[in-house]
């Protein structure tokens, strides 16, 4: 970093990050300095703002600006930190899984109160535990989607399947660290492949819960997407193929054939997929089907129940 002072206090040194991303155009470039100079001075937000003539030592502030060097060079903060916070955990993340985003958390949201209403509707009082709820988080990557319904639903029980071996051993470690290994139950699967062999097996897997967030963007998005997505996130958690909605078309008839009457598919929507997604549901196996926005204001969220099939007593 060009003009460098050898003022070390907290006030400087972050003054001195946020100038130097701003000149690189790195987005949310005070947030991104905040939580390098946070990271290397292990500390947290509370200081940050409750210091500011904290003189910190010349080795903490090289690998502040190493850090700043790194950002600006496109490497997300969140690589350069090892982690992200989601649903009010916060996750190891790498370059070997997908970074949890904040509106992803509108999946747990609508699972959560679609899971509430049908409580409701079964008679039961709105004390929702997941009480002989069994769900599965089909991607769970980091397992942010997995652990968060853990958190939310003690008494479930939880599938998280990925195709990926690495992105699994991160989510098994994640859920390790948050107290959630005994109760997540992980398969190595591309989409329900899992259920579909045990179900050759004659042990079917049946689920009230498929929530999904499928790699969603047309490779030939790819060079429009900004240097922090496209060159430091698994490709094969961004890209749904050549149209970026084949996977969804994949997904939508499995989960048909393995959620239980009445049973909720909760999916993230990737930027403008809805017209594709949408008519996959207008089958007979689909009903109460909604659409949910994120704050943006884009469709983010779409969730349907599974009709209970014409000889189900259910």
């Amino acid at each position: 970093m060009a003009s460098v002072s050898t003022d070390r206090s907290v006030r400087t040194l972050l003054r001195q990050g946020i100038e130097h991303l701003r000149a690189r155009d790195v987005p949310s470039y005070t947030l991104a300095a905040e939580l390098l100079l946070l990271h290397v001075a292990s500390r947290d937000r509370t200081w940050l703002y409750s210091h500011p003539e904290e003189v910190l030592g010349d080795s903490v502030a090289e690998n502040y600006f190493a850090l700043l060097a790194r950002r600006a060079s496109g490497v997300p903060t969140q690589h350069l930190t090892g982690k992200q916070e989601f649903w009010g955990m916060e996750f190891e993340v790498t370059p070997d899984v997908l970074i949890p985003r904040p509106e992803t958390e509108h999946l747990i949201e609508v699972a959560l109160d679609r899971l509430a209403v049908g409580e409701l509707g079964a008679g039961r009082q709105k004390t929702l535990r997941g009480q002989a709820v069994t769900a599965v988080d089909v991607g769970t990557g980091s397992g942010c989607l997995a652990l968060a319904l853990a958190k939310e639903l003690p008494e479930a029980t939880i599938h998280a399947t990925d195709i990926s071996e690495v992105a699994l051993k991160m989510a098994q470690r994640n859920a390790a660290r948050h107290g959630f290994a005994d109760r997540l139950h992980f398969a190595q699967s591309n989409l329900l492949e899992f259920a579909v062999a045990e179900a050759n097996r004659s042990k079917a897997v049946f689920f009230d819960l498929v929530i999904c967030n499928p790699p969603y963007i047309s490779v030939r998005e790819a060079d429009s997407l900004p240097i922090e997505v496209r060159d430091h996130e698994p490709h094969l958690a961004l890209f749904g193929g050549e149209e970026g909605y084949e996977l969804y078309g994949a997904l939508v008839p499995q989960a048909a054939e393995f959620l239980t009457p009445g049973g909720l598919l909760v999916l993230e929507l990737g930027y403008n997929s809805l017209p594709a997604v949408r008519p996959l549901f207008d089958t007979a196996e689909w009903t109460n089907i909604a659409v949910t926005k994120d704050l943006a204001g884009i469709d983010r969220v779409i969730s349907a129940e599974r009709v209970a099939p014409p000889d189900s007593k259910s």
